[in-house]
Parts: structure tokens; C-alpha cells; sequence
């Protein structure tokens, strides 16, 4: 399952409209909203530096400091990035800067957050991955499988049922890694280590998925820029290597 179509509903972004096409979206950009405009394009820091042609350091200074304010021809750089960023991606920005500026307490009664469950299947000393297609300019990307947690459902039914119904593969969960905010979705995940029982790997949803393939613990960097994995799952891949 493809959690990021989740986003797929077209959302307007907010700001002013001059001849029909949306301007000013952000009067002044800050920290903050660099860092949302990154995980809306789904980029690592070094992939966001490259891509406005800056040092990683300032981005990382952007993570650190949400209330900085860029100087002049950053924030020119950014309005660029932005006005030239694919439509799914523009689309994305401005659903995470209506949540950044929804008033406190807005969420209505019993609405949950979207969550995801990521599994992370060791087997010997290696690890799954799923390539999914991707409308964005990157075409594809690499993944551990993962699926969204229906409201009042487990995470960890979640994962081993999404992990089966991807890759043909059945697991077993052996710990939960812990949570957090991906730095480029903006989604909360939950992080299981999982253990592989049995079945051969193979690409079960092919409308979303391109192929799926084991791969040494100590490759995945390879294949998912190291920036973005949860270090915990780093840590435990080396461990186990």
C-alpha cells in the first residue's frame, strides 16, 4: 500500500491569487517553513541543499532554529523552489502549512492523526525494501514496506498484514523501534523490527510497487539516503550485521 496517496485530494494553498495562478504563498519564509517546503518535495538535508544550491549546514540550521529568517536571496531561492516544484508536491506544502497554521485545538472531536507502521524485515543478514513508484520528479524510491493504521486499529496488525499483502512475505514482530515525525512527510510512524517466517519476496502490488528485494543490512544506504532512516533502525542493522 502506497501510504503518501493518502495525500492525493487536491488541496489550494493558501495565499492570494493573481491572474489565476496562486503567488505569495509565503510572505517571508523562515526555518520552519523551508523545512515544510523540504518535506513537502521529500527531500534528505544534503538532496534540499543541493537542490536550492546552498551549504547542508543551513538547512540543518533551519531544523534547529524554526524561528530563523532567511536574508534576501534565500528566501528568493525559495520562492523558485516552491513555484517550480511538481504539482503533488505544491499540493503537499500547502496541506502541512494548514496544519502549521490551524488554530490550537481545531482538530475536530475523535479525529485521529495519520499514522503509519514501517517494517523493518530482517532475515539472516539481510533486509527487505519495496521500490515504489513515485509521480514526483524522482520516479521512484526505495522504502521499507509500510501501511496506514486504520483509526482504531493496531500498528502492529498493520504491519505484518501490509508487509504480507506488498511483498508475499509473512513476519513476526520482535520489537517496536519507536515513533516519530518523518522529516520528509511530516507523517507519524511507528517503527517495528520484524522477524521473517516465511514466503518468497515478491512484488504482490504491483499498481503501486515496482519490484521488491532483499538487500544487506549494510547497503540500505544505498538505496534510502541515510538522512532520512530512523536511527534506531540504523543501530539495530548494525548490530545484527
Amino acid at each position: 500500500m502506497q501510504w503518501e496517496c493518502t495525500f492525493g485530494a487536491r488541496i489550494p494553498a493558501p495565499g492570494r491569487r493573481r491572474g489565476g495562478s496562486l503567488v505569495d504563498v509565503i510572505e517571508r519564509w523562515t526555518g520552519r517553513y523551508a523545512c515544510l517546503l523540504q518535506s513537502a518535495l521529500r527531500l534528505g538535508n544534503e538532496q534540499f541543499a543541493a537542490h536550492l544550491g546552498i551549504a547542508v549546514r543551513t538547512v540543518a540550521t533551519w531544523h534547529s532554529d524554526a524561528s530563523v529568517v532567511p536574508r534576501r536571496e534565500m528566501q528568493q531561492l525559495l520562492d523558485t523552489a516552491h513555484e517550480q516544484a511538481p504539482p503533488a508536491a505544491r499540493q503537499r506544502f500547502a496541506l502541512l502549512l494548514a496544519k502549521e497554521q490551524a488554530p490550537a485545538g481545531s482538530t475536530p472531536p475523535g479525529a485521529q492523526a495519520l499514522r503509519v507502521a514501517i517494517a523493518v524485515v530482517v532475515r539472516d543478514s539481510d533486509v527487505l525494501l519495496v521500490c515504489r513508484r513515485d509521480d514526483d520528479a524522482a520516479g521512484i524510491t526505495w522504502q521499507f514496506p509500510a501501511g496506514v493504521i486504520k483509526p482504531g486499529g493496531k500498528a502492529e496488525t498493520t504491519t505484518v498484514r501490509e508487509t504480507l499483502n506488498e511483498t508475499g512475505v509473512h513476519c513476526a514482530i520482535r520489537q517496536h523501534l519507536g515513533n516519530r515525525l518523518h522529516p520528509v512527510t511530516g507523517v507519524l510512524c511507528e517503527y517495528f523490527l520484524c522477524e521473517y517466517l516465511a514466503g518468497e519476496a515478491t512484488n504482490s502490488d504491483a499498481a503501486e510497487n515496482i519490484d521488491v528485494m532483499w538487500v544487506p543490512r549494510n547497503s540500505v544506504s544505498r538505496f534510502i539516503p541515510v538522512d532520512t532512516i530512523f536511527p534506531p533502525i540504523l543501530a539495530t542493522l548494525q548490530e545484527q550485521t
